[in-house]
């Protein structure tokens, strides 16, 4: 004869059995590689003059469709307005980065903070960042200038 907690913990055991059946496993985690350091000093055309400093690191995940980054966008005295920067993926598809929040630094009016894990939904081949700042000139005149980093390659593709 079936007692009621035999047939309770009966019951337990098929539900459990089910839902492992029903239930999908959880997506693997892709693995990501070594940080690659990012470095990008813009400059005034003809002065010299710092307007911005973008560093970090960029990583690239083993499933080849993810990539992930830490920057920091020091905006330096000589830029007007605020700096910018832009990130390139494959050459073609311009991404704006993710802000997570200000800091400071030496010789940093203010230092802006970004950092995602990004899931491009197809192979990421490489990644480019495009820093522009603005300053005016001794002649009054506004100017901008963009400068892109090297092509960060991913190196499971």
């Amino acid at each position: 004869m079936i007692t009621h907690s035999k047939w309770r913990s009966s019951i337990a055991a098929v539900v459990a059995a089910l839902a492992l059946i029903v239930l999908p496993a959880s997506p693997a985690h892709a693995t990501y590689g070594p940080d690659q350091p990012v470095w990008v000093q813009l400059t005034a055309t003809g002065t010299g003059q710092y307007l911005a400093l973008l560093q970090g690191t960029v990583a690239f995940d083993d499933g080849n469709t993810n990539y992930r980054y830490t920057l920091s966008l020091c905006w330096q005295s000589g830029a007007y307005p605020q700096p910018s920067f832009l990130i390139n993926v494959n050459g073609t598809t311009t991404q704006s980065p993710v802000y997570t929040g200000m800091s400071s630094a030496p010789g940093c009016q203010f230092v802006y903070n970004y950092s995602a894990d990004v899931n491009f939904g197809s192979t990421v081949r490489n990644v480019r960042f495009d820093v522009t700042g603005g300053w005016f000139a001794s002649n009054g005149q506004y100017m901008m200038r963009t400068k892109s980093s090297g092509t960060y390659d991913n190196p499971y593709n």
